[in-house]
C-alpha cells in the first residue's frame, strides 16, 4: 500500500509539474479558451506602418487591393487566432520595406469584407499577431 501510495503521489506531482510547464506553452500559442485569447496584444491602427494603415482603410471600403492574393482566405493553421470556420478569416499584404516579394507584414481580417468584426496586424508572417484597435 505504501508502495502505492508513493507511485500515487510521483504522478500526481509528475502532472502538476507538466501542467506548469504547458499553461504558458498554450496560452502562447492561444489554445486555451477565455481568458487566453482576450489577453491578446493590441495595436492601434494610427500605430500601424503607413501602408498597414492605406490597407486598412481599403479593407473598409472593400478595395481595390493593390495585390491579386489580397482578400484570400487565411487558414489560421496556426491557431493564433480564434478559432473560426474555415473561410471566416483573410488576409491583405502590408507593404514590407526591401522585400522582393509580399514579405512578413499583413493583416488578417475575420467576418464581413466592408465591416470585419476583427482584425489582426502581423510583422513576422504570421509568428504573432496584435488586435488592431481604433
Amino acid at each position: 500500500m505504501a508502495r502505492y501510495a508513493a507511485v500515487k503521489s510521483a504522478l500526481s506531482s509528475a502532472l502538476i509539474a507538466v501542467a506548469i510547464v504547458a499553461a504558458p506553452l498554450a496560452q502562447a500559442r492561444g489554445l486555451m479558451d477565455g481568458w487566453a485569447r482576450d489577453s491578446v496584444a493590441t495595436v492601434r491602427v494610427a500605430e500601424l506602418p503607413r501602408p498597414g494603415r492605406e490597407i486598412y482603410e481599403l479593407i473598409r471600403q472593400g478595395g481595390p487591393f493593390p495585390r491579386d492574393k489580397d482578400g484570400t482566405v487565411f487558414g489560421n493553421r496556426e491557431r493564433l487566432l480564434p478559432a473560426e470556420r474555415r473561410g471566416f478569416y483573410r488576409e491583405y499584404t502590408v507593404a514590407t520595406p526591401g522585400s522582393r516579394d509580399r514579405g512578413a507584414r499583413r493583416i488578417v481580417c475575420g467576418g464581413p469584407a466592408r465591416s470585419p468584426q476583427a482584425c489582426y496586424y502581423t510583422a513576422d508572417h504570421y509568428a504573432s499577431f496584435r488586435k488592431i484597435v481604433e
